[in-house]
């Protein structure tokens, strides 16, 4: 037999048995059908409980087949794929149960009117009434917070990355690790204390801008202090090579090659503080009328209108209505900002090419 002859067969002599493409499938479905058949026989009225015994079973299940069929080689491998896939599920489900739910509660008072209504002189217990009033408080608070987070966020990165050495960067880096788990009541507490006990200027939208901007600025800094690490020392060296000054070739070079990303961090940021609703309760207060100014008296905003809709309801289902309805187009606002982060992202990324 000719030495060719026999390398040509030696890879299938090496290949062992292994399970059909569709076998996942397969056990995923038994598994599903045979923790119905538990839950059922054992009384369990829960359907987590019905998941989770079918995740387990599918886990074992795919671990005893596959090694009886291909070994506990790759027996270990496929239980490792199984654990992703039901962490996954684990993950994804809650989150499609939520938007499932706030969509089918949220559509019944969903519409024209109640986008571009306030609540008026309509009490929490009768029906009518919108978010117009909100929507314009929360655009308000939201658009102040960022623009006084975005530029110290952002300059405060390109200080930690361009230039910061020694004790005083170790100290900003510290504080703003800090600042990241701080809780957003106690950022509501200090621009109290500040603002409106110790100052005296009164309950506005502003207020709340500013501790919202507070628990805005670590995001900031941190999304955007990752982007500028990722841009090549090589872009930089050339410019300086070249005798730019550092200044410049941070605002021509380092800044435009990693504004996609610095764009996203900041949409991101802006998505986590829009849904925060203790700075709103003790900074704006609240209000069912509509109030254009930021600056001055109280004003509504979209998570303290759900919060007051579903708190004050006295047992209305007006109000609950409402409440769900408001939930849902926040959950749609945030929903947009990423979607518009992703875009921004994807359009400002570096193109690549031959």
């Amino acid at each position: 037999m000719s030495h060719a002859s026999v390398t040509e067969r030696r890879p299938s002599g090496l290949r062992g048995a292994s399970l059909p493409s569709w076998s996942p499938w397969g056990i995923a479905v038994g598994s599903l059908v045979l923790a119905v058949v538990i839950g059922l026989v054992g009384g369990l009225d829960s359907k987590v409980q019905w998941g989770l015994i079918a995740a387990i079973l599918f886990i074992l299940g795919t671990y005893g087949i596959s090694a009886r069929v291909e070994g506990r080689r790759q027996a270990k491998d496929r239980v490792a794929t199984s654990l992703v896939w039901v962490c996954f599920l684990v993950a994804i489900v809650p989150l499609a149960s939520l938007i499932w739910e706030t969509a089918k509660r949220g559509v019944k008072v969903f519409d024209i009117y109640f986008l571009t209504h306030s609540m008026g002189v309509v009490a929490d217990t009768e029906t009518g009434g919108g978010i117009y009033h909100a929507i314009i408080g929360t655009l308000e608070q939201v658009g102040i917070a960022t623009l006084i987070a975005v530029p110290i966020g952002v300059l405060t990165a390109v200080y930690l990355v361009e230039y910061g050495r020694g004790k005083l960067a170790k100290a900003v880096t510290f504080f703003v690790d800090v600042m990241t788990g701080i809780p957003s009541i106690v950022a509501g507490l200090f621009i109290l204390s500040f603002w409106i006990l110790i100052l005296d200027m009164g309950y506005s939208g502003f207020a709340g801008s500013l501790a919202l901007s507070i628990l805005m600025m670590p995001v900031v800094v941190r999304s955007t202090e990752e982007m500028l690490k990722l841009v090549p020392n090589e872009l930089r060296e050339a410019s300086l090579a070249l005798g730019v000054p550092k200044w410049r070739t941070i605002l021509k070079v380092v800044l435009p090659t990693s504004i996609g990303g610095i764009t996203t961090g900041v949409m991101l940021a802006v998505a986590r503080i829009t849904g925060e609703t203790a700075p709103v309760l003790l900074l704006v207060w609240g209000t069912n009328f509509i109030n254009t100014n930021p600056f001055s008296d109280p004003q509504a905003s979209l998570p303290l209108y759900i919060y007051q809709q579903y708190a004050n309801s006295a047992g209305s289902g007006a109000a609950y209505d409402r409440a769900w309805a408001a939930a849902l187009a926040l959950i749609a606002f945030v929903m947009i900002l990423n979607l518009a982060a992703r875009g921004i992202a994807r359009w400002k990324a570096p193109k690549t090419g031959r």
